[in-house]
């Protein structure tokens, strides 16, 4: 039986082979550089990401030869919320502390002092495991994360998670089709209520590039106008639906608005951002409806 996540959980370690152990570490201040001041929302994202990793690991086990994890926005690995000043740890350690570990996982981070503290952590609470670390903008380093990608053969099968969760609009279709050129799923935060509502107005401004490097389409703007005439459209909604169209020229399979979990904030109930998972294949969608099945933190999941 897998409870949801709380940061409380016991850490699962795998290394060399062994057996699994069990280290009980609470999320706590560890004298390590940690991020700051983050919503309370944050902890309704891990629990849904957490939920997630656990079923595609264990899921495709038995299914790949190779199971790799990858992380564009790693952060230090620990963080704490800004109202209650509780301590939770970050997607990075969430992870890692899969049921079924992966076999490989790549963080990538730009900022050098959390890289460094999630290298500590997860040296200290995982030591033996393969874990590749990428400092930079994973837009920037995109060629470097695909290179630490297992090289698939006929012999050995490999599949890929990958975890994309940027503070604002900020991660490039180029990246994202760059890595599909591998087998691999995303799970992709789309800040649409955090940063698309509040900036609408600078993103239409043909200086911006920021959405048409979001989307990989520098037309989007004429689009978006026609959809405005039409009927009354919402920014959000429009994005949304048209990432996810980009995403389909990538071979994924449709994805619509509803499917995409929306994640609210607590004190005004205001829509922040959506979760939305895509894959080439069925049975990831079937997973992902258990996951949004199970996430209430009182309910947990068989696996």
């Amino acid at each position: 039986m897998f409870t949801t996540y709380c940061s409380a959980a016991p850490i699962t370690q795998q290394a060399g082979g062994n057996l699994p152990t069990t280290i009980h570490v609470d999320a706590t201040d560890d004298g390590l550089y940690y991020q700051d001041q983050v919503g309370p929302w944050v902890e309704d994202k891990h629990r849904l990401v957490s939920l997630y990793e656990t079923l595609f690991s264990t899921g495709m086990k038995r299914k790949w030869d190779v199971r790799v994890c990858i992380d564009l926005y790693a952060g230090p690995g620990l963080v704490r919320v800004r109202e209650t000043g509780k301590f939770l740890w970050g997607s990075p350690l969430l992870a890692l502390r899969a049921k079924d570990p992966y076999d490989k996982y790549i963080f990538c981070e730009n900022n050098p002092t959390a890289l460094s503290a999630l290298k500590t952590r997860v040296g200290k609470l995982f030591p033996g495991v393969d874990v590749s670390y990428v400092e930079g903008s994973c837009d920037e380093a995109v060629e470097e994360i695909c290179k630490k990608i297992p090289i698939a053969s006929r012999d050995q099968r490999v599949l890929s998670f990958c975890f994309v969760d940027p503070c604002d609009l900020s991660i490039r279709f180029s990246t994202i089709k760059r890595i599909s050129e591998t087998f691999v799923d995303f799970l992709v935060l789309l800040a649409l209520g955090m940063d698309a509502n509040r900036n609408l107005q600078h993103y239409l401004d043909s200086d911006n590039h920021k959405v048409d490097d979001l989307l990989g389409m520098p037309h989007w703007r004429t689009e978006w106008e026609a959809q405005c005439l039409k009927h009354k459209a919402s920014f959000p909604q429009f994005l949304a639906e048209t990432f996810a169209k980009q995403m389909e020229t990538l071979g994924y399979l449709p994805v619509e608005f509803h499917q995409m979990k929306s994640v609210r904030s607590d004190a005004k109930n205001l829509p922040l951002y959506r979760l939305a998972l895509f894959s080439r294949h069925k049975l990831a969608y079937d997973y992902w409806d258990d996951v949004l099945k199970y996430s209430n933190p009182q309910l947990s999941l068989g696996i």
